[in-house]
């Protein structure tokens, strides 16, 4: 009986030894692979600190905040592998990669529509197609971007409203950016009556923009015929002007109050659409009283002569 008693304590003394021993053997391997895990924290920061003193003189402040995270957290999942193989000696770095990469794809799947912006949102930053400070058109909204960061894109529309909108739909849409380039293009159209001489009008026109403060001189402004309306004959008046939006509204604002001074002084018309309206026999006679109703209500002249003799 006592031998029996004794047989399950040898064994929980045996394994709690063994487990002991196992302990001792890997506090030596356990306390490195802390000090690789700090050595790699600490290393992550300096090359953090590298690249974004490298990057900031060439590129985009939200560029170099993304791109130095990115690279200072692969440098901490690096330092972590190598903490796990020096820890469990048995598990090889193959094993360790393809355990991540499974575990990468459960991730994915979990987390599809943060992934898709992320990934997105590093393209985005890679390519520059805007800046933080561009005016752009996205997904039928317009505003100026504020900031570019790894999961969306913020603009602040011309209505001074916050916009926040992911990177894939930044990304999938067609993007306009108005303020790619320092200038841009204005027109609007001007109609003068018949009678007045087109070649002095598009002259006056002219003239008239080269004045107006915020006009570019190089290209110059024209004036162009190109449409013959029904009571105009209609310019075009282009002009090159800031990219920026409340530029670009000051000075065609500005431009159109100039456009329209220097015709007026110079005689010039500027008619308003006629409508002409042509009436049928039928509803002449009615006006002048010699007409009569059919039985289907319609208006039917009066054909009698003086003596009143139907003809």
């Amino acid at each position: 009986m006592v031998t029996r008693a004794a047989a399950p304590t040898d064994e929980l003394s045996s394994s709690a030894r063994s487990l002991w021993e196992s302990l001792l053997d890997t506090l030596p391997r356990l306390g490195v692979a802390i000090v690789i895990v700090f050595v790699g924290w600490g290393f992550s920061r300096g090359v953090r600190w590298t690249m974004r003193t490298r990057l900031q003189r060439s590129r985009t402040p939200s560029f170099v905040n993304v791109i130095s995270k990115l690279t200072s957290w692969i440098v901490v999942i690096i330092s972590v592998l190598a903490a796990a193989a020096v820890t469990f000696p048995s598990v090889k770095p193959v094993d360790l990669l393809a355990g991540l990469g499974f575990f990468s794809v459960a991730v994915g799947f979990a987390f599809q529509d943060i992934l898709e912006n992320t990934l997105a949102g590093v393209l985005l930053l890679f390519r520059q197609p805007f800046r933080s400070g561009d005016q752009i058109t996205v997904v039928d909204r317009s505003g100026t971007v504020t900031e570019i960061n790894i999961r969306e894109t913020r603009i602040t529309t011309f209505d001074g409203e916050s916009l926040i909108i992911p990177n894939r739909d930044v990304y999938k849409n067609v993007i306009l950016v108005h303020t790619h380039h320092d200038t841009h293009r204005l027109q609007f159209d001007v109609g003068i009556a018949y009678e007045n001489d087109a070649e002095q009008a598009t002259r006056a026109i002219i003239e008239a923009l080269s004045t107006v403060p915020g006009v570019e001189h190089d290209p110059p402004p024209e004036a162009l015929v190109h449409e013959l309306g029904v009571s105009t004959v209609n310019i075009r008046a282009l002009m090159w002007s800031d990219s920026r939006r409340h530029e670009s509204i000051t000075v065609l604002d500005a431009a159109i109050k100039a456009v329209k001074s220097r015709l007026d002084r110079d005689g010039i018309e500027m008619p308003s659409n006629i409508v002409v309206l042509q009436a049928t026999p039928s509803f002449r006679a009615a006006l002048h009283g010699d007409a009569q109703l059919t039985p289907a209500g319609n208006v039917r002249p009066d054909r009698s002569d003086s003596n009143g003799t139907q003809q």
